[in-house]
């Protein structure tokens, strides 16, 4: 399906098109640009300029650039425009205006790809869904979205992020969304705001671009002063709003949650009758997230039964929780499970990962060690503020520690957390991922379950991959055999 033609796209963004082309989608990436799609200039990491020459050999449709790039020739097929950033967003509002979808805007501290992905599954089974396929969410990443929007799109889940104030708003603006979610507020980006008050109003500007009338819907179990500014925010744009969460006095209330194993079982009463959820993951915080989905879907005129059926479909996105099998002896069948939740980090998030890990099973008498162990590998969390050091030693204090065998600690501010730790519960502690990769094979055993989990700048990435290394050589020795 053609996406933009040469002069749809010159018209919404006032450039000039070169050649009579058609894209059938739109990329910033030459190396995952796929044949007809639009490539976007953007000077990020890199001038994308630079790729420009590249990206059409890869049978790119046509190049959105500021300029005309050495070395291509006369003909090529080009939209030349006077900023690549300004004209990205502006293929995302006409994109956004030519559609009669009905979009969902997702933002919050921790969640908001696990949610968007929940919405996607949901909404996907009543019509057309667009969404992002991973976390574009940020000045270049949701005109992105947009802009890859079909016309005949039916619902679309938009994500939004910030680091800093000031960013959430005019993204909403541009998403126009007639229903927006904010999933949770919590401690995250704290060094670029004064408190979690501060980072609640900026959640709270999603609001802002909402459709007239639009809904507004937000998770009610946060701090009390947070809560305040969400719901001051909510109540100013005279549309509907809606709580989820465990509290009384919530609209969708979460009655239980059961963790087992492999499993999340949720229990919640909602305005229209109960409703039981379950999910083939296991975690609180994945609870709270499908609440919120079940009131976007009520918003929507989704009948909440076919969403709460819908929702054991969703498994979670790459590094966000995601659980795997590592064989390390296919002759015995000897494992570990890896809990991959590399991906990012704060203080909320941990607690509920480290919940995850204290309900699993390891298995017993099957390594070097007799008992299966909980081994917990924490990176560093990032952009904490002037906080960071203490909010690292708190988690000694979460009861799920208790149920842990081994905690080992990955960066400089994770130290913290190893020297508060009860010396029982210490692994080993290193300065960076690196270090614990090189050792990954020595810190598991047969039986073990283990947890990765830290900010994406701290790389304990790194460590799952080493993990993954190791069963797949068990599996290249078993071939040789």
């Amino acid at each position: 399906m053609t996406l933009w033609r040469a002069d749809d796209a010159a018209r919404a963004t006032g450039g000039r098109a070169t050649g009579d082309w058609q894209a059938d989608g739109v990329s910033i990436d030459s190396r995952s640009l796929q044949a007809g799609d639009l490539f976007v200039a953007l000077k990020v990491a890199r001038d994308g300029h630079d790729f420009v020459a590249q990206a059409l050999a890869n049978g790119a449709a046509a190049a959105l650039v500021s300029r005309i790039p050495d070395g291509l020739d006369d003909n090529a097929p080009l939209l030349i425009v006077d900023d690549v950033q300004a004209a990205l967003e502006d293929l995302g509002r006409a994109a956004r205006a030519r559609s009669d979808a009905r979009v969902v805007a997702v933002t919050g501290s921790v969640g908001k790809t696990s949610t968007k992905e929940m919405l996607h599954v949901v909404l996907g089974a009543q019509g057309r869904t667009h969404s992002a396929e991973a976390s574009y969410n940020n000045q270049w990443g949701v005109p992105l979205t947009l802009a890859r929007m079909p016309a005949d799109t039916e619902f679309a889940v938009i994500e939004i992020g910030m680091n800093h104030p000031g960013e959430i708003a005019p993204l909403s603006r541009m998403a126009r969304p007639h229903v927006a979610l904010i999933t949770t507020v919590a401690a995250a980006h704290l060094e670029a705001f004064e408190s979690i008050v501060g980072i609640a109003h900026e959640k709270a500007a999603i609001f802002d671009g909402l459709e007239p009338e639009g809904t507004c819907i937000f998770n009610a179990d946060i701090d009390a002063d947070a809560l305040r500014a969400v719901t001051d925010a909510a109540q100013v744009t005279g549309g509907p709003v809606v709580r989820f969460g465990a509290r009384e006095d919530c609209d969708y209330r979460l009655a239980s949650v059961q963790l087992t194993a492999d499993a999340t079982v949720i229990k919640a009463d909602l305005p229209s009758g109960p409703q039981i959820v379950k999910l083939s993951a296991p975690g609180r915080h994945f609870a709270a997230n499908a609440l919120g989905v079940l009131a976007v879907a009520e918003a929507l005129g989704v009948d909440a039964t076919l969403a709460a059926r819908d929702l054991s479909n969703w498994q979670p996105p790459a590094g966000r929780g995601t659980r795997e099998v590592i064989v390390l002896d296919p002759v015995d069948d000897h494992s570990i499970t890896l809990i991959d939740d590399a991906f990012n980090a704060n203080p909320t998030s941990i607690k509920a990962a480290l919940e995850v890990l204290a309900a699993a099973m390891p298995e017993d008498s099957v390594g070097r060690v007799s008992k299966g162990r909980r081994i917990a590998i924490l990176g560093d969390m990032l952009e904490l503020g002037p906080d960071e050091i203490a909010l690292h030693q708190a988690l000694a204090q979460l009861p799920q520690i208790e149920a842990l065998d081994t905690v080992h600690c990955v960066g400089p501010r994770m130290q913290s957390l190893w020297e508060a730790l009860p010396e029982a519960k210490r692994g080993r502690a290193v300065a960076s991922a690196e270090e614990l990769a090189e050792q990954a094979h020595r810190v598991i055993d047969a039986g073990d379950v283990v947890l990765v989990k830290g900010s994406k700048g701290s790389r304990v990435s790194l460590v799952v991959d080493a993990l993954r290394r190791i069963g797949r050589a068990a599996g290249q020795q078993m071939e040789r055999r």
